[in-house]
């Protein structure tokens, strides 16, 4: 289905949005686009891109830098090496960096800035000076200088991401942009995405603290932290992204690795559960909701790219200051102004395809003890519910089949746990077991292992 533009009274309230933030953070331009079901169906501007020279306004396909959006497309790279067999999650940073410090790290672990490692590498701040070479980032290296102990809580490492752009580098053959080129960049159509700027672009500016004065801040090539930030990108590229996010190309990332990435991995006692951080992708709670995506910022530039997967929903915004726009704020709020206005419908009910027998005689009531169940077929999913209201504190568990009276969970509880239909001698189901959980037709079922048995009348 193709997705249709915004409303005009959504668009009103969106532009008044931006016109908010432009002026409330002192933002020299700022640009936002809206994504829904894979395409850019709003887009809102205000400022000017550039100081000098052409001073138009800034639209979908105008360059800015994303800054740490950059780690997300890094992070694909890494696990698609880990998909093919390259590599695994759960390897040391040794066995891909021989020699490098931090090495008793695991790439999951740097994945999800859980390693414990300085947030930035020795020397100059990377950011605004001249970057160095792979070797020399690592000669200033020292084990002794990690701040926390492995995996004691989120700590964003910005060096992470450097280290883990030179694995990629060492199993590709060839260089990390190369094989972002090669292996994302092409594939999702981003081709408005480059290392260097790319006209036309927006400069980097930042605003005096007392003064509405701007300032050119610089742009260096990072070298061997450009993994970590390095990237020029435009609304329009963006949404591809986005819309990948929503909805992985087969050949490029496989759906479920794409759910890890989304799934968390670390957080801090300060955010609590009103965020965290997966692999290569920052989640964010949003009323009931998670979105994930990524903030970045770099000299001059500040950026923000957040999905809404369930929705099929994604907002983009991209400015050229160095300091004010809340990078994840302003998209968040843009997404709930969209579905304030024009709320997510869903999907279309359709019949199912003729269900399988040894799926349609599993069905029904079952008894996990006295607690009453509901087996349903939803889809191509079996989901296990609560037969009793109970105010959404169970949520169900769904299974997937993978052999004849044989499924295996897909969420809640028993998620990778394996569900079978137990036949009695006659060809009948006895029972349903999982994880040692028994499930029977009537509680306490006397032909059925029931752990204790039934209780005593």
């Amino acid at each position: 289905m193709t997705a249709h533009a915004v409303l005009e009274s959504t668009a009103a309230h969106l532009r008044h949005l931006v016109a908010i933030e432009q002026s409330a953070a002192r933002l020299p331009s700022l640009v936002a686009g809206l994504v829904r079901d894979g395409e850019l169906v709003w887009m809102g501007a205000r400022g000017t891109a550039v100081r000098r020279g052409d001073m138009t306004l800034p639209d979908v396909d105008t360059q800015y830098r994303i800054g740490s959006i950059t780690k997300t497309l890094t992070a694909l790279l890494v696990l698609q090496l880990r998909d093919v067999g390259t590599l695994d999650l759960a390897d040391p940073l040794s066995e891909h960096l021989p020699g490098v410090a931090y090495g008793d790290r695991t790439i999951r672990q740097l994945l999800a800035h859980a390693a414990g490692i300085p947030a930035e590498p020795p020397g100059s701040w990377w950011e605004r000076s001249p970057g160095v070479s792979f070797a020399e980032l690592t000669s200033r290296l020292d084990d002794g200088q990690a701040p926390l102990s492995v995996a004691q809580r989120h700590h964003y490492s910005n060096l992470a991401f450097g280290l883990l752009g030179e694995v990629v580098a060492r199993k590709r053959g060839v260089s990390w942009f190369a094989a972002l080129d090669t292996d994302l960049l092409r594939p999702l159509g981003m081709t408005r995405t480059s290392y260097c700027a790319e006209p036309p672009s927006a400069d980097g500016f930042s605003v005096s603290a007392f003064a509405d004065a701007l300032t050119n801040e610089p742009s260096h090539d990072t070298q061997s932290m450009a993994p970590a930030g390095q990237l020029w990108s435009t609304t329009n590229d963006l949404a591809r992204l986005a819309a990948f996010l929503v909805a992985p190309l087969p050949d490029v990332i496989r759906a479920e690795t794409l759910d890890e990435m989304a799934t968390v991995q670390s957080g801090t006692p300060e955010e609590g559960l009103t965020g965290g951080y997966g692999l290569g992708l920052r989640l964010a709670k949003s009323g009931e909701r998670t979105l994930v995506g990524h903030s970045g910022s770099m000299p001059g530039f500040l950026a923000g790219l957040f999905v809404d997967r369930d929705r099929r929903t994604a907002a983009i915004c991209l400015a050229n200051g160095t300091a004010g726009m809340r990078c994840q704020g302003l998209p968040l709020d843009l997404l709930e102004m969209l579905e304030r206005h024009e709320p997510t419908s869903p999907a279309q009910w359709q019949p199912a395809a003729q269900v399988s027998t040894h799926v349609s005689e599993i069905l029904g009531l079952w008894h996990w003890g006295e607690t009453a169940l509901l087996l349903s077929f939803e889809g191509d999913e079996l989901v296990l519910a609560t037969a009793a209201p109970n105010n959404g504190r169970t949520p169900p568990y769904r299974y997937r089949s993978v052999a004849p009276d044989r499924f295996v969970g897909v969420s809640g509880y028993h998620t990778g746990e394996t569900l079978s239909a137990v036949r009695s001698p006659d060809g009948t189901v006895n029972h349903l077991e999982c994880a040692t959980f028994i499930y029977t037709r009537r509680p306490y079922d006397p032909s059925a292992p029931v752990p204790g048995g039934a209780p005593a009348p």
